[in-house]
């Protein structure tokens, strides 16, 4: 067992990771080097409760302050750290500081993806991500009436579509899909969200790309956007401009690997990890969003952005980081609540193309589940405003059985017995 786990990172992998040492025995010391001013949070209130208004921000950190004491962890915020010296198994901090460690966990997370494009630089334009950018955002949206544009039609930018248009905002959502969540859901399911978020005022320019913005002394005025029919902005283009009085860009994300790559580690979309979480150097470690780990179900690499695998994947770090046998195999989950729709996904994303998707219910009451069968077996679901059944989709996936379509989507028929 080692004496000295050093975890940099502030997000739930991070603090899932040492809450699960101290749980397995761990009795060594266990240093928590968090890059941001607050204590370890979770993302997911970010977009959703804190930001309508529904929840405190007290909902999205993991443990309370006083926690970290309690259970002799030595936490720092605001701790930026420098670099990693493998040879002398240390992690020096930007104060000077060096960190002795016979355990190192990355959980270093992922940055927005931004525009670099005409104007990207102009005061109003926001990106969500931290604390921060909630609060600030919120503050913004929270006073009604404004022009709303939103760069990027899939969760986040639909969720904060939500929660400006509660807020009394006008709102447009600009995407280069032809519908919205087009990647993971595909387009029927797509126009199903498409459709709520239109019943509630929120109108779409997709199928088009932004190829900058209009700026006026200093602060952003409008959109740019380039002619759908010439979608990449290339020659030929014809741009025409929505006006906004704030814009959210939300494209994705980028996993934060600079310390790993200077380091040395193995980088592939990520710090390319086993299934135990172990790096190229295998006193190191890496969980959550910049963790990009073999999959053993999959047999094939996969880097998951969502709260559930970061969670999971504390949990399997911390038993690695103690010598045990541990392996990240969980079905990956996620949820999303919009306007009066609530959902949960369970799944694996890669396996869901070209499958057959079954319906239990109907979309267009936004009362159903869907089922993405690939080869007879069920490789994802998604039950929409359908309670208490996100285990029994989970074990119908895991068990990896053949499924009949229309059983499946017989609601007399208990999921078990498909």
């Amino acid at each position: 067992m080692t004496d000295r786990i050093v975890i940099v990172g502030g997000g739930l992998a991070a603090a899932t990771a040492a809450t699960e040492l101290r749980k397995r025995g761990f009795d060594g010391s266990i240093r928590l080097l968090a890059g941001e001013p607050h204590p370890p949070y979770i993302r997911p209130p970010l977009s959703k409760g804190y930001l309508t208004g529904s929840e405190e921000l007290s909902a999205a950190f993991v443990h309370p302050d006083e926690w970290y004491g309690e259970h002799d962890v030595q936490l720092s915020t605001s701790a930026r750290v420098e670099r990693v010296d493998r040879a002398a198994s240390t992690v020096i901090l930007s104060d000077g500081e060096a960190v002795g460690y016979d355990r190192l966990l990355l959980a270093t997370g992922a940055e927005p993806r931004r525009l670099s494009i005409p104007g990207s630089d102009a005061r109003g334009i926001h990106y969500l991500r931290t604390v921060e950018n909630s609060e600030e955002l919120r503050a913004e949206l929270a006073a009604g009436s404004k022009r709303v544009a939103i760069v990027g039609a899939g969760w986040i930018g639909l969720e904060i579509a939500a929660a400006a248009r509660g807020y009394g905002n006008d709102v447009v959502v600009i995407g280069r899909e032809r519908v919205p969540l087009e990647g993971p859901l595909g387009e029927e399911l797509g126009a199903v969200f498409q459709r709520l978020h239109e019943s509630h005022g929120v109108r779409f320019e997709l199928g088009t790309a932004t190829s900058g913005f209009r700026v006026d002394e200093g602060r952003v005025t409008g959109v740019q956007l380039a002619n759908p029919n010439a979608g990449d902005g290339g020659a030929g283009a014809q741009p025409r401009t929505v006006d906004a009085d704030l814009v959210v860009v939300g494209i994705g994300a980028i996993p934060s690997t600079e310390l790993a790559a200077a380091a040395g580690l193995t980088i592939d979309n990520g710090i390319r990890v086993d299934a135990a979480l172990r790096t190229s150097d295998d006193r190191i470690f890496a969980a959550g969003d910049v963790a990009n780990a073999w999959h053993p179900v999959l047999g094939a690499y996969l880097r998951n952005e969502h709260w559930a695998t970061a969670k999971a994947g504390g949990k399997v770090a911390a038993a690695s980081l103690m010598g045990e046998s541990a392996q990240l195999d969980a079905i990956p989950y996620f949820y999303t609540d919009q306007f009066e729709l609530g959902m949960e996904y369970s799944g694996y994303g890669p396996l869901t193309r070209g499958a057959d998707v079954v319906y239990r219910g109907d979309p267009a009451a936004l009362e159903f589940i869907a089922f993405w069968v690939a080869d007879g077996h069920v490789v994802a679901g998604m039950n929409v405003n359908v309670w208490d059944v996100n285990d029994q989709v989970q074990q119908l996936i895991g068990s990896r059985r053949t499924v009949d379509h229309a059983r499946l989507a017989d609601p007399a028929i208990a999921l078990a017995e498909v």
